[in-house]
């Protein structure tokens, strides 16, 4: 069977990586059953071919107006499916979605007629914020990292930044490497719209937040580096869970050692 990656090499590169980045959050426990999401924005990649290509599903409303995605593409995980078997098959546990004109609405044109996560709606509404404020990120990624969201069932880390403050202090790779933090979400119904307001106003401070009691949601240009500023800001949590776990409030960096690493690296104040 013919697969829309066929003699593509970038677009095959980009699903490859969506593959390797869904066995990672299977391999780490952060994907249990069909949890979490990956969207792609694909539009980079299109040719002339694939823009005729004939819907292979019926057309689906999205449940809102997103005018900066039309004429866009996307790869999706699929509702119901796992982040174990789109590691293995992600042409068959995913599929290509075009944004309609009206940019209300969507047709999947390959390679199976998937349908996208019940989450797409969400996502492609930050995609949407994303084209509008000019950014390069391409990819967002939901996932349930253990150790972060067990931290979200503190009421004190759900305070502005007292997170962020805490994960940059326990290793100086995380001020490095995620140097705009942690942005907070309070609990919102999964899925829904309100959900998708609150994170996309957090994402004018933050690249990632965390979904109270539920998993984090991150945005970058590519789906690997969304899953290494995941990767880093858990590390983080599970230093301090280990510290804790041996009997004692770990110290952390001081200010003025987060200071030099600001200064050292260039990062955002």
């Amino acid at each position: 069977m013919s697969s829309i990656l066929d003699n593509r090499d970038a677009l095959a590169l980009e699903v490859e990586q969506v593959a390797e980045v869904a066995g990672y959050l299977w391999q780490k426990g952060w994907a249990e059953r069909n949890g979490g999401n990956i969207t792609i924005n694909i539009t980079e990649h299109v040719d002339d071919a694939i823009r005729a290509m004939p819907a292979i599903s019926p057309i689906y409303p999205i449940g809102a107006t997103l005018s900066n995605l039309k004429g866009c593409y996307f790869f999706c995980k699929g509702t119901n499916k796992r982040m174990r078997d789109l590691a293995r098959r992600p042409m068959e546990n995913g599929s290509v979605i075009r944004i309609l004109d009206d940019c209300a609405s969507y047709v999947i044109i390959a390679d199976n007629p998937v349908k996208p996560t019940s989450e797409l709606p969400s996502h492609l509404a930050v995609h949407n914020y994303l084209i509008g404020k000019g950014s390069t990120y391409k990819a967002s990624l939901h996932t349930h990292p253990i150790e972060l969201v067990a931290m979200s069932h503190c009421k004190k880390f759900l305070e502005k930044d007292v997170a962020t403050r805490l994960l940059w202090s326990m290793i100086p790779e995380t001020k490095a490497f995620c140097p705009r933090g942690l942005g907070i979400i309070p609990y919102r119904l999964p899925g829904s719209i309100d959900l998708a307001e609150s994170t996309i106003a957090e994402l004018g401070d933050y690249d990632v937040t965390l979904w109270e009691k539920h998993g984090v949601f991150a945005v970058e240009n590519d789906i690997m580096q969304a899953f290494d500023q995941v990767d880093v800001l858990n590390k983080s949590a599970l230093i301090y869970i280990a510290a804790k776990n041996m009997g004692f409030e770990p110290d952390g960096m001081t200010d003025e050692q987060m200071k030099e690493m600001t200064v050292a690296f260039n990062l955002p104040k």
